[in-house]
């Protein structure tokens, strides 16, 4: 790993980290089954959970949008601190 005049980045894959080995379409089934459409529509205003909503439509929304994917990542990863990785199997 490289070093950068004393930066060295933090590895994304790290197994502490939350979203490490879990998809986007996980991410989004997962927040649909505990919050349901309407909920994801008011904190994340996009049209793909607010207009008729899918997880096909929303995945290829959120893979094109970065903003709105981190968006995304970031509620999950603020819950999964919360259920113990049993509790997110699925």
């Amino acid at each position: 790993m490289r070093h950068f005049h004393g930066f060295m980045p933090t590895p994304s894959n790290h197994p502490r980290d939350p979203l490490h080995g879990v998809t986007l379409e996980t991410i989004v089934r997962r927040l649909v089954e505990r919050h349901g459409w309407e909920v994801m529509g008011s904190r994340v205003p996009i049209r793909c959970f607010l207009l008729d909503p899918s997880v096909q439509s929303s995945l290829t929304f959120l893979r094109k949008t970065p903003w709105a994917r981190t968006k995304v990542e970031d509620w999950f990863a603020e819950e999964a601190a919360e259920f113990p990785p049993e509790a997110q199997a699925g």
